[in-house]
């Protein structure tokens, strides 16, 4: 039964439009706004005019002035009028996004008297609403729409993609290749003899879920990384995008899952997440359109990319407060962060110099944009857009500082679907701003696929992130078997860079010698070696070896068995090893003994460079790797 909420009137005019009209107030910049608006909504199906026109009250005498500049009022063609939030949702009802209100209210008491309240409210405080109408959509009243900027983020995909694969394409071989320090037919036979024999090994491919299983050579790893550049370069033309997009999060599962540690950094998850989100939110086409040309992206799939934005950024800050190191909660962690991050820059020397209000000031604007500003992401299009400004601003000034490969244009590109097309519009060239009418290409993922993806992506993830801030403290069985089944295929994550500060800087240098008297130094491409080397810009390449040595640095090389198959890789003389750092220092023939010691390092002052020139000192702190030689791994 039709719930009536005392708006539809009792008067019916004499002389109905032939088509609905929303007669509004002229004279109110907030109607004027929705109404515009609502326009793009509704087409030609509703008639609009202010009641301050003469024809309003002449065709309808039986409305009053006092009446219309109360609330909105539709006229039928029937001669039936109503007003107020009856009236909107009736209008908006011509357009199928829309139905499902006018369906509400007319069903659900408790719906139409809290709109119609929220309309009455709304229509006494009109000023206040028109300023936070300003506030949250500004003055450009058009519908969101995203086929700009779906195009722009995935051309910067593509390129995230084609950097990891060619980052990668000239290290894969030294360190996962048949001479390389993890070699993947080792890893391959130890999950082999791991796996479950009621299952004849099939389970070793959901374990461990690479191509490598099929072909682990030298040449096929070196395949893999050549097709994950090509494929990015199809993306970035826009060719088949969503085809290439699916195989890329295929090759870069695989490659990072026979890569171990060595690819298990959080970018490499957060490049798996968004390029398997990304598969449903390309186009399905084969030829490259203008975006004009483009059907719609799916709105599913838009918001599961910006909750993955969310999730980043806001588990980012959380997990640095709660994980109980007093250098974040006294705001101090800055202070230490340039120079023991990984592999800092020349301008992270010159941010380290800064003194420590600054440090602290910095250290809390970090903590508001990490933890409040991924709120307004749900915001309206003004607040959403800002809010993403913000995030591009402190990504920015990450990238300067620290080289942490393409991570940092991986979170812009995910900030960059906060802005609609409106916000490039003044970036992009005349003709994509034609309207779009009927587009090229008509196919769409259908919601038979979108629809049970997304559950499953928003069950996984939601689960994950409301352990991770601590919401959920217990999780069924069920839950965690669920999550464990997905784990591998590394596409739905938590995320958090730094939960704890590292304060000292330790280095591990690599030594060799002939005879265990002299010994010589092996040169890494990018880490910190030389005091007067000045920290240079890597990213977005990513030195897998050089970030793998801090992280051994921060524990023991028993912890570290890469590590020690690394030294028997340069007692071997392995080429494709020794390819990975920047010389090497034994080339007539390998040394006879292996040792590794550990240095503090530390920043220079202003005064300390100007005298020496150098950018590091460094003091020895002891043994990290006794010595060695090959007889100790043929015992």
């Amino acid at each position: 039964m039709r719930y009536k909420y005392c708006v539809r009137s009792a008067i019916r005019v004499a002389a109905p439009p032939p088509k609905p009209l929303l007669i509004y107030d002229g004279d109110c910049n907030f109607c004027k706004f929705w109404i515009r608006r609502w326009q793009y909504y509704t087409g030609d199906a509703i008639d609009y005019a202010p009641f301050q026109d003469s024809s309003i009250t002449t065709q309808f005498p039986e409305l009053s002035r006092t009446d219309l500049a109360s609330a909105v009022h539709l006229v039928e063609p029937g001669g039936n009028v109503i007003s107020g939030a009856e009236a909107v949702f009736h209008s908006l009802s011509n357009n199928p996004r829309w139905q499902r209100l006018a369906h509400w209210y007319s069903r659900f008491a408790t719906f139409a008297q809290v709109t119609e309240w929220s309309y009455a409210f709304i229509a006494r405080h009109r000023t206040f609403s028109s300023f936070l109408t300003r506030l949250g959509w500004g003055k450009n009243p058009e519908p969101p729409s995203y086929q700009a900027t779906r195009w722009i983020f995935l051309r910067v995909l593509g390129i995230v993609y084609l950097f990891a694969f060619a980052s990668l394409a000239t290290q894969i071989i030294g360190l996962v290749g048949s001479d390389g320090i993890i070699p993947i037919k080792n890893v391959l036979a130890n999950v082999t003899q791991n796996c479950d024999a009621n299952h004849i090994g099939l389970d070793r491919y959901h374990l461990f879920p690479t191509l490598c299983w099929f072909n682990s050579s030298d040449a096929f790893l070196h395949a893999q990384c050549i097709a994950g550049i090509l494929l990015a370069c199809l993306v970035i033309i826009g060719i088949a995008p969503a085809l290439c997009l699916a195989m890329l999060w295929l090759l870069y599962l695989s490659l990072t899952t026979a890569s171990g540690d060595f690819l298990g950094f959080q970018w490499d998850n957060l490049l798996l997440e968004t390029g398997f989100l990304a598969i449903f939110f390309a186009p399905l086409q084969l030829l490259p359109h203008r975006p004009a040309k483009e059907t719609a992206p799916s709105r599913i799939a838009h918001l599961l990319l910006l909750w993955l934005l969310f999730r980043l950024m806001f588990e980012s800050g959380f997990v640095k407060l709660a994980s109980g190191d007093l250098t974040w909660r006294h705001l101090t962690a800055l202070t230490f962060h340039y120079q023991t991050q990984p592999l800092p820059t020349w301008i992270g020397w010159y941010a380290h110099q800064a003194p420590v209000w600054f440090q602290r000031f910095s250290c809390a604007a970090m903590f508001t944009i990490e933890l409040a500003t991924p709120f307004f992401l749900f915001a309206p299009r003004r607040l959403r857009q800002w809010a993403a400004s913000a995030l591009i601003v402190l990504q920015i000034l990450i990238l300067l500082t620290g080289n942490y490969t393409f991570f940092n244009l991986l979170t812009i590109a995910l900030c960059l679907l906060a802005f609609d097309d409106a916000a490039f519009r003044r970036f992009i060239p005349q003709k994509w701003k034609s309207p779009q009418t009927t587009p090229q290409n008509k196919r769409h993922w259908p919601r038979a696929i979108i629809v049970p993806v997304a559950c499953v992506v928003l069950l996984i993830t939601t689960v994950d992130f409301l352990a991770a801030v601590r919401v959920l403290r217990f999780l069924p069985p069920t839950t965690v078997a669920v999550l464990d089944w997905f784990a591998p295929f590394r596409s739905f994550n938590n995320y958090g860079l730094f939960a704890v500060m590292t304060t000292p800087r330790n280095e591990i240098e690599i030594e060799g010698s002939d005879d265990g008297v002299n010994w010589r130094a092996y040169g890494f491409k990018y880490k910190p070696g030389a005091l007067d080397r000045r920290p240079a810009f890597v990213a977005p390449f990513q030195p897998r070896l050089d970030w793998q040595m801090w992280f051994a640095a921060l524990g023991d090389y028993r912890h570290n068995p890469w590590f020690v198959s690394f030294c028997l890789r340069l007692l071997q003389g392995s080429p494709d090893v020794l390819a990975l750092l920047k010389e090497n220092t034994f080339p007539a023939r390998p040394p006879m003994y292996i040792r590794a010691r550990l240095y503090e390092y530390r920043f220079t002052d202003f005064a300390t460079r100007r005298k020496t020139g150098d950018w590091w000192q460094r003091e020895y702190t002891g043994d990290y790797l006794p010595v060695i030689s090959l007889r100790d791994f043929n015992q």
